[in-house]
This record gives structure tokens, sequence and C-alpha cells, in this order.
């Protein structure tokens, strides 16, 4: 008969397949999916990492605070021909020598005959714009389209801090409605405690997204406003996927006496976990190609705050779909409902089962309804749904 008495809840899956089965190397349990990483069992060290994210994002947010751009906070954009030989060192250099101090952002936009050098500012009255006008002129002689050498190559444009206020609204807005619509679908989509672990897994990757690029310094602009909205569209696809695994592993689990409810949700997890790493990575090749060859080879700076948010939300959707979400439903169906009733009874009936059995020095019967990985399926074994009975 198989040792299936559990040992004190530090025993990890790994001592666990010694017994029931080969042990799978990690690349092979990673491909398989069979359940050969422990997620949920080691969830406080899960809880524990996602905790400290989560921390300092709200200190980046609440001590640094978001750099805003000048669609949200107003003042003056100025664009000079970026000639050949012209720097937006030189530029900011001429700039801070007419008015005595610095812009607050220089960057190169564009390429080619198109390019241009993009100078952000706090809003300039018409002395100071006169005066800047003038010293780039002299400095770097700007072209138009036509090849002339004028002063009105040099383009500023003024953006008021109330039309700036209007936009900053407006983006909160948005992003409230999408928040509030995501929540609603969740809501209808999944059962209750799926829908608080997704919910939990969304705000979670809102607020670390934001704190990240707090931490960055980039600029929030409108395309880092959108860039939000879809990586937020991405976790709750993530979720959905996850979710719908757990789903399928764990129905009818309540009626069986082999496996408990956390081991069934940490399967699902482990099969889906290759899937999301793998769509993670296509997902994000296209957005490092974007800062790689649109910001760094082509110079249009203003796509790195697009890039960016992108890239840091997909990775965490991939994180806390997988280790933050199905760790929380776990935790919530333990506590509250049959769940907990029906881990007790598989725990207890393993700690009877097996007379013979070998047991550690030490090791204790598993007590409360809190269950390891130690009792999950060896590699290779298939979930116990419905639908993998009608394979049969």
């Amino acid at each position: 008969m198989s040792n299936d008495n559990p040992t004190e809840e530090s025993v990890n899956l790994d001592k666990y397949e010694s017994v029931q089965g080969p042990k799978h190397g990690f690349f092979e349990r990673l491909y398989t999916g069979t359940g050969g990483f422990p997620i949920v069992s080691r969830r406080k060290f899960f809880y524990t990492l996602s905790a400290v994210l989560l921390l300092v994002s709200l200190l980046s947010i609440a001590v640094r605070g978001f750099t805003l751009g000048i669609d949200f906070e107003g003042g003056s954009r100025i664009q000079i021909p970026a000639a050949e030989g012209v720097s937006t060192q030189q530029v900011e250099d001429v700039y801070a020598q007419a008015l005595g101090h610095g812009p607050v952002a220089v960057q190169k936009v564009g390429s080619g005959a198109s390019a241009t050098i993009q100078v952000r500012s706090e809003t300039l009255n018409l002395e100071q714009i006169e005066q800047v006008q003038t010293a780039l002129y002299d400095e770097f002689q700007p072209k138009d389209s036509s090849g002339q050498v004028t002063r009105n190559a040099i383009s500023i444009a003024e953006i008021s801090e109330t039309w700036g206020g209007e936009i900053t609204q407006k983006a909160l807005i948005a992003l409230a409605v999408f928040v509030l619509l995501t929540m609603v679908y969740i809501a209808i989509r999944f059962e209750r405690d799926m829908s608080i672990a997704a919910i939990v897994s969304l705000f979670f990757n809102l607020f670390v997204t934001a704190g990240i690029y707090s931490l960055v310094g980039f600029e929030v602009t409108p395309a880092a406003v959108i860039g939000l909205l879809t990586i937020l569209g991405y976790v709750l696809y993530d979720n959905v996927v996850v979710f719908d695994k757990v789903e399928e592993n764990t129905r009818g689990v309540l009626h069986l006496n082999k496996r408990t409810y956390a081991e069934q949700a940490n399967l699902a997890a482990n099969q889906t976990l290759m899937r999301s790493i793998s769509t993670t990575v296509i997902g994000i090749l296209p957005i490092i190609g974007m800062l790689v060859i649109a910001v760094w080879l082509l110079g249009v700076g203003t796509l790195k705050d697009l890039a960016l948010v992108q890239l840091v939300g997909m990775i965490v959707g991939a994180y806390s779909s997988i280790f933050l979400a199905v760790p929380v439903l776990v935790s919530i169906k333990e506590r509250w409902g049959p769940v907990a009733a029906h881990t007790k009874k598989v725990l207890d009936k393993r700690a009877g089962v097996g007379v013979g059995a070998r047991v550690p020095v030490g090791a204790t019967a598993a007590r409360g309804p809190r269950p390891t990985d130690s009792g999950a399926p060896r590699p290779g074994s298939r979930p116990s749904g419905k639908r993998q009975k009608r394979r049969h």
C-alpha cells in the first residue's frame, strides 16, 4: 500500500512524489503541467512577495507621485527640426541659457527628415516665448519643410492647466468606468469566491503597475493611460483562462475523498502555468521590439510610455493570475463553506490509511482545514473532473 500518511505542513510535493512515482525534472514538470509545483501550499510565500510589491508600489505613489505629462499638467511645448548635428542636450543648454532654468523634458521624436526635438516646459509668457524662439533660431538656424531658414520652423504650443485638468478628470473617469465594468463582468462570469479572487488580482496588478511607473519616473501621458486599460483587459483574460481550469478540475471534488479542493486547484494552476508563460512571452516580444526599434533606433520617444506600462503590466498580470488569484481563491474556500469540512475529511482519511506505512519521526497528522500539496496527484495523473471521465 502506498504511503498516503501526511507529515507536518512543511512537507513539500517532492517528498510525496518520491514515494508515489518518479521524480520529474523542472522543465518536464513545467511542460507537462501535472501538478509538480506546490503553488497553493506555498501561498504564504506568495502572499508575502505580493505584499512587498504592493507596499513598495503604494509608497512610491504616495512619496514620489507621478510625473504628469504636459497633456495633464498643462504647459508649453516647443518643437524644432532635428537637423544633423543638433542634439537634445544642445537644445536643453540653449533653453537654459535663455531663461535661466532648464525645461521639464527634452526628447527627440521621429526619424529622418521629419525628426524633431520636442521641449516640454511649464507655461511660458509671451516674453519668455520670444526669448526662447530667438535663442534657438540664432543657435541652430532651423529650416522649414521647403528648406528655407526661418523662425517659423520653431513651433510653440500652449496647453492650459484647465484643459490639462479636464484631460486628467476624463482619464480617471475612463479608468474608473473600465474597472467597474470589469468587476461587473467578473461577478457575472465567476462564482462569488472566484470573483473576489479575480478582483484582488485586478487591483494588485493596477497598483503595482502604477507603482513601478511612478518608481521609474516616466511621464504619465494619454498613451500610458491607454496602455494601463489594455493590460487590465489582459489580466482579466488570464484570470478567465486559469479559473476555467480550476472550475473544471474541482467539479464534483466535494463528492470524492481522494483529493482536496486545494490539490485540484494547484493542479489547475500547474496546467495553465506554461500557457501563461508562453502567452506572456509572445505578448512582450513585440513590446520589447517597440522599445528597441521605435524608441532607440527611430527616436519615437512618445511610444516608450505606452510600451513600459504594457511590458510591466503583462508580466505582473501573469504572476498575479497564477500565484495570487489561485491561492486567494483556495484560502477563501477553506475558510468559509463546505470546502473546509471536505478538506479536513480527506486529510483525516489519509491519516488513518496505511497502518504499516512508514511515517517519519516527529511527523504528525495534518490538523485544521488547510492542506498542503503533499497529497497532490503524481506527475502524469489526470484530473478527476467529469470532463475527463467522458474521454474514457
